[in-house]
């Protein structure tokens, strides 16, 4: 999510930058950790239970966490001007579709390969806003865009034998939470980040319920894929969550790299847990995406100082 706030003072007068930086880091690595452990626990799911019923299974746990969040913390809003409620719905069916891709692509592909393509989110939000908002982006920039988006096809690897469909899934997930992020960055600072996270679960969530009711496809849950399914709620709770603090306490510009801590974890699990190492060209155009994602965002960081502090972001 990307949503416009202010800083409390209050934090400013209790803590260093040092300290705040520091905290948003691991709470940013935390929130990538939470993430790529419920893509694990969805991914694992894959052998035995069907797409829409684990989409939406998630998703009814995910929507009853958030809806009891909001209510403690008077975070539901109604009354936005329409112009919110059109971004929060193109917001909305944007996550419908990248649940969709990434999802479907990571229950047919290797854990890291759809982590490593996936970190290219940076590099397209950017490229979105330079193109369709209007935003300064120098020549620096562009060229880590490049440099970063043949890294991605390092990864992708498109006319080889190791190029699937999936890879192109993952690649429409990219542009769909492209879309998604850019659309939150234009809601007012009104809207609460709770209301625009419980609309887009309540979207999934009906979508895989409707693929699953149509389809038809639904099985007895045993112990293991009830505990694997409670795991990726409660994971996909605590990385939203993770992530929207990590971006209060600290400066986006510092924080937001430790994004690609994300990509360790799918390397592990995917070693470990599905026994899935990707090959030497995968790991090359990982590193350069990882590479030319922590310049841009260095870049932005210099940028931002230049121009004066502005409101943080939560993305």
């Amino acid at each position: 999510m990307a949503l416009s706030i202010a800083v409390s003072p209050a934090i400013g007068e209790t803590m260093s930058p040092l300290s705040e930086n520091t905290r948003g880091a691991a709470l940013m690595m935390g929130s990538m950790a939470a993430f790529t452990f419920n893509d694990a626990c969805m991914k694992a799911l894959s052998d035995e239970v069907p797409f829409f019923q684990a989409l939406f299974l998630r998703g009814c746990g995910t929507v009853l966490l958030l809806l009891v969040a909001t209510r403690l913390m008077g975070a539901l809003r109604f009354r936005l001007p329409r112009r919110d409620w059109a971004l929060i719905a193109t917001r909305t069916l944007a996550e419908i579709c990248a649940a969709y891709f990434f999802i479907t692509a990571l229950f047919n592909a290797p854990l890291a390969n759809v982590t490593a393509i996936i970190q290219a989110v940076p590099l397209a939000v950017t490229l979105a806003g330079a193109l369709f908002l209007g935003e300064v982006v120098g020549w620096r920039r562009w060229g880590a865009i490049l440099i970063g988006f043949g890294g991605v096809m390092m990864i992708v690897r498109p006319g080889t034998e190791g190029f699937t469909i999936f890879s192109v899934y993952a690649l429409v997930a990219v542009a769909c939470v492209t879309l998604r992020d850019l659309a939150t960055r234009r809601l007012s600072g009104a809207v609460p980040s709770l209301t625009v996270a419980l609309s887009a679960a309540v979207g999934v969530t009906l979508f895989a319920g409707t693929g699953a009711a149509i389809g038809g496809e639904w099985v007895a849950l045993g112990p293991r894929p009830a505990l694997q399914l409670a795991g990726a709620t409660v994971f996909v709770i605590g990385g939203y969550l993770f992530s929207v603090m990590a971006m209060r306490v600290g400066e986006v510009a510092v924080v937001a790299p430790f994004r690609y801590t994300a990509l360790v974890w799918a390397l592990l699990l995917g070693a470990v847990v599905f026994g899935d190492w990707p090959s030497g060209w995968t790991l090359a155009g990982a590193a350069v995406v990882v590479a030319t994602g922590i310049y841009t965002f260095y870049r932005e960081r210099r940028l931002a100082r230049a121009a004066g502090p502005a409101p943080l972001r939560i993305r």
